[in-house]
């Protein structure tokens, strides 16, 4: 398994190949990633190559042929901890790695393990691997990682006469409302899910 710095960067390539339908230039990669030296770029494009990740199609001075060798990159997002299902929980207490469906390998993804019940209406079980796209913002009804004074919560978002509204699907939960003198943040949105069906 290459490092997170080099999935990154291998993942920044199949993003931007699939929505442009061509790889991304050496510059292109600096921008998107915020790398300030070409030097870095090549250094990556050095390494990956090494490791059987990447290939320059067009020669050793290709600029805009760099092809990822699918075969050779683990789908996997960090898994970076519990996330309640019931009463918030504090989040991200341990780290790793999951396997999951190439068509969750974005940059700004992550998984998180689910603990608790109040999601089980919409479909969401205790133990369930949740994949969850990072942002601040959120649209009614969407299923957010909701911090609350530095706890966590699995809830649907609801904004209702300027006030902020946390729901769970089970109904042995009551609603979260958000007070004016709560910190409260989103950190991402639901997108995808994940059962082993073995555990």
């Amino acid at each position: 398994m290459i490092s997170p710095k080099k999935q990154r960067f291998v993942d920044y390539i199949k993003n931007f190949t699939s929505l442009n339908n061509r790889p991304p230039t050496f510059v292109e990669i600096m921008k998107g990633l915020n790398i300030s030296s070409l030097g870095t770029i090549n250094w990556y494009v050095n390494e990956l190559e090494k490791d059987g990740a990447i290939a320059r199609i067009k020669g050793k001075n290709g600029k805009r042929a760099l092809s990822v060798l699918e075969n050779h990159i683990s789908n996997s997002l960090p898994l970076l901890g519990l996330i309640s299902a019931g009463k918030p929980l504090e989040q991200f207490d341990i780290s790793d790695h999951i396997n999951v469906p190439h068509k969750y390998i974005k940059s700004d993804n992550f998984a998180l393990k689910v603990n608790g019940d109040s999601m089980e209406n919409d479909g969401i079980l205790h133990n369930d691997i949740i994949i969850v796209k990072k942002t601040n913002n959120a649209n009614n009804g969407e299923t957010v990682i909701a911090q609350i004074n530095n706890e966590a919560t699995l809830k649907k978002f609801y904004t209702k006469k300027n006030k902020i509204e946390l729901h769970p699907r089970n109904e042995k939960y009551d609603i979260i409302h958000i007070e004016d003198g709560d910190e409260f943040s989103i950190s991402g949105i639901l997108v995808g899910l994940i059962r082993d069906y073995d555990n």
